[in-house]
């Protein structure tokens, strides 16, 4: 299930966050569920073996016109995110919980709840084309000399498609707990190096790629990435992709 959540600011003037805005938004929207369903998201998840999955995803803040200052983005006056996840309860209660308050801050920007759309189900074919609506993360934890270090892998090398498989195949289990196998193929369609994009999430450097992409699944698969998310670090704001039509 996926929303679309759009606010303005409430003297009309632009709205202001910070570069790096996804722990901001994150927090937003842990703040606007109940304790009970963040509790269990934020402290233990869908699990699998040792791995732990919030099962949501949104994407970056879309505004009409947006400009860099130093440290800072403006935006214009109205700015929307999407959230996207196969729990309904959450995306549910989250929208409920939006339309009981109306009004908001959000770092120093007082904002008033102007629409949550619930997106229409896209139709999704076996291979079907797809835009990232954030970053795409795809990394490795390595050690040299004792020491560790995350690499991050790019759409370009064989890992990327790979590794995409296995996290979507952990994420499945841990939702539905049955086992399941399936064929996943993800390729670049016209992505350059312009396309990566370098975030900071609560003081650590996370890479991530933006563009279009084409991929190769059962329909069923593709569904649940839609909501899910693909690659690592989903409920950070990472991974989330819209279907081209």
């Amino acid at each position: 299930m996926r929303i679309r959540i759009t606010f303005e600011e409430f003297n009309n003037r632009n709205i202001i966050f910070p570069i790096h805005y996804n722990h901001l938004v994150q927090s937003f929207i842990y703040k606007n569920i109940k304790e009970e369903i963040s509790n269990f998201l934020h402290d233990k998840g869908f699990i699998y073996k040792k791995r732990k999955f919030k099962m949501f995803v949104f994407s970056r803040v879309f505004s009409k016109s947006f400009k860099i200052l130093k440290e800072k983005i403006e935006f214009d006056n109205s700015i929307y995110f999407f959230l996207s996840s196969p729990l309904k309860e959450f995306i549910s209660q989250f929208a409920e919980g939006l339309l009981k308050k109306t009004e908001f801050k959000i770092y120093n920007n007082n904002l008033i709840l102007k629409e949550i759309f619930v997106m229409p189900i896209p139709k999704i074919n076996k291979i079907t084309k797809i835009k990232m609506l954030s970053p795409v993360t795809v990394y490795s934890t390595l050690y040299k000399d004792k020491k560790k270090k995350t690499y991050y892998y790019s759409p370009f090398e064989k890992e990327f498609s790979l590794l995409l498989k296995e996290n979507l195949i952990k994420k499945y289990e841990a939702f539905y707990k049955k086992k399941i196998e399936f064929d996943f193929k993800i390729k670049p369609l016209n992505v350059n190096k312009n396309f990566e994009k370098i975030i900071i999430y609560k003081g650590t450097v996370i890479k991530g790629w933006l563009g279009n992409y084409e991929i190769e699944s059962d329909e069923e698969i593709i569904k649940f990435a839609y909501d899910v998310g693909i690659g690592s670090k989903n409920s950070q704001g990472f991974g989330m992709f819209e279907i081209c039509t």
